[in-house]
């Protein structure tokens, strides 16, 4: 780092003994650490904001090379090096700078945004706590609650009666949605629990959980096993597959139309050619995709519902982004069909403002995880009400407990405010684009995630009347200015946009890279997101322009 160094690496009057140990385990070692601690907590808890702006830049000028020469001793030392004021002080002048921002309303390149001030209470308050809702006996009441705002989010998504959430909402036997540890493992789960219900138990054989992938295959005389999902599906999928012994290589990436959404026809005339080429080949999940990860689009969910029951699949719905847009009664339209699907991922660290890491499954039908169930003697032993019976995760700790208070403190009204505000900012966004001759529009926003493009009119004229060679060939001239637009914009650490490669017209082989802009932050306006399209109009006139011709 370039900074000086002011905190000692070592200080020899530090021994570890139980006396030592012991004050360090319960309290801090003496005055000057609690005074180090508290004045930073007092920043961080009460004017979080401000505390990140003051000590963390969206990125600090320094590469990762140079950083990572800093931290290459790999001896972990006898003694204490540091007291805890003094790793405090690192912390926050010699670790943060050089962390990003993510909270600052110029970060507007990835699904990381600002949090509520009051997160990182309830998350102090969750630590303090430590609570494992493995297991009843190291959560109790936390479980509980567990199940109670499982129920509440579930309402919000498949809207069943009042008696059903009261038969369900406490009932052991019931499973009406898990928490983990993002959507990678919400969908892995999803897709767990699919393959499970395809191949149960039956006369002589015990069930793929148990006997493995081939043996199911022979049981039910299936030769392969495939998952449908549009080719802007997220990548966790495919290594949800391979984990579960089904070979990504059997993820197949379907065509999109127009407006970025998986193509019904070309979806249907898959499934026509798959049956045609091998009657043993079974469609095991048919996924529809709420906030695609690149595009923020929405699959058409009502169609897909209807084709997966048509066929006998499981209809899983990667709702990671745009789950929580069913607060806004302005714009939950745009997941209609959500509640059709026997399973749903969402991310409580993406549109919930939790902090990291926290995601969630939800089942139509609470029976549905009844077969990944496993049990041990000393834990989640057979007839216990343990939640972690029924999912992937071992030890966790009580999210559950964050966005409960977080519901109540927000109210969906106040989630609803934060959703309405990045759609419509980022609807503004996209008119702003489109005025500035500079550049291009490239996928229009349907949530709050939009893609555009450096792209002058005197090459826009060209790529109009270019045949496919040449477009090509103007269009990697492209690639490389905006590429190293959003590196030098990056760099410079004043604002952030993220990049990334999208196909054209279903061609792999034809592809163009985009800036991609996330407008999740409540404290990012239109002000703000100009200011970031005149650095960059202005990096691109001193740095690029000539790149171009």
């Amino acid at each position: 780092m370039n900074k000086k160094t002011v905190i000692p690496q070592n200080q020899p009057d530090l021994v570890a003994d139980w006396d030592t140990l012991f004050r360090v385990f319960i309290r801090p070692e003496g005055q000057a650490s609690r005074a180090t601690l508290i004045k930073y907590m007092d920043r961080i808890l009460y004017g979080l904001n401000n505390f990140l702006k003051t000590h963390v830049g969206i990125t600090e000028e320094v590469s990762l090379k140079e950083l990572s020469k800093n931290f290459t001793d790999t001896i972990i030392s006898d003694n204490p090096k540091r007291k805890l004021a003094d790793v405090i002080t690192c912390l926050i002048k010699e670790i943060a700078p050089y962390a990003v921002n993510v909270a600052s309303p110029y970060f507007v390149g990835h699904m990381t945004s600002a949090i509520p001030f009051f997160m990182v209470h309830l998350k102090t308050i969750i630590a303090a706590l430590n609570q494992n809702v493995v297991k009843l006996e190291t959560s109790k009441v936390v479980s509980v609650i567990e199940k109670q705002v499982i129920a509440k989010i579930h309402r919000m998504i498949y809207e069943q009666s009042e008696d059903f959430y009261q038969k369900h909402v406490q009932n052991t036997d019931s499973t009406l949605g898990v928490f983990v540890e993002g959507g990678t493992t919400a969908n892995l789960t999803a897709m767990w629990a699919a393959r499970n219900a395809k191949f149960p138990p039956k006369d002589g054989f015990k069930g793929i959980e148990s006997e493995g992938i081939v043996a199911a295959y022979n049981a039910y005389d299936i030769e392969r096993c495939v998952i449908l999902v549009s080719r802007l599906g997220h990548y966790s999928l495919r290594k949800s597959i391979g984990i579960l012994g089904i070979g990504n290589q059997n993820v197949i990436p379907l065509k999109t139309d127009q407006n970025n959404r998986v193509d019904i026809e070309a979806l249907k005339q898959t499934i026509t050619r798959l049956k045609k080429e091998n009657s043993k080949t079974c469609i095991l999940a048919i996924i529809g995709i709420a906030g695609a990860t690149e595009t923020g689009t929405v699959d058409p969910l009502e169609k897909l519902a209807e084709i997966s029951v048509a066929h006998n699949t499981h209809f899983h719905v990667d709702a990671a982004w745009g789950g929580p847009t069913l607060f806004s009664k302005k714009y939950n339209y745009l997941l209609k069909g959500i509640k059709l699907a026997d399973s749903v991922t969402v991310d409580g660290h993406k549109q919930f403002y939790m902090p990291m890491s926290c995601g969630m499954l939800y089942l139509k039908n609470p029976k549905t995880l009844d077969v990944i169930a496993y049990h041990a003697n000393y834990v989640n032993r057979r007839g216990a009400v343990d939640l972690g019976i029924k999912t992937l995760s071992g030890s966790r700790e009580a999210n559950s407990l964050i966005l409960d208070c977080a519901l109540k403190i927000m109210g969906a009204k106040g989630y609803a405010l934060l959703i309405d505000h990045g759609i419509e900012t980022a609807a503004a966004f996209a008119k702003e684009i489109k005025k500035r001759k500079l550049f291009e529009l490239v996928t229009p926003p349907v949530l709050n995630i939009l893609t555009y493009r450096v792209c002058p009119p005197s090459i826009q004229k060209k790529l109009e009347k270019a045949n496919e060679e040449k477009r090509r060939k103007i269009n990697e001239n492209l690639n490389i200015v905006n590429r190293k637009l959003q590196q030098i914009q990056r760099e410079a650490g004043h604002s952030f946009v993220s990049r990334t490669t999208l196909v054209q017209d279903n061609n792999q082989d034809d592809t163009i890279v985009v800036l991609r802009s996330v407008i999740m932050n409540p404290m990012t306006t239109l002000a703000i997101l100009n200011e970031v399209l005149d650095e960059q109009e202005e990096i691109f006139k001193t740095q690029l322009k000539d790149l171009l011709g």
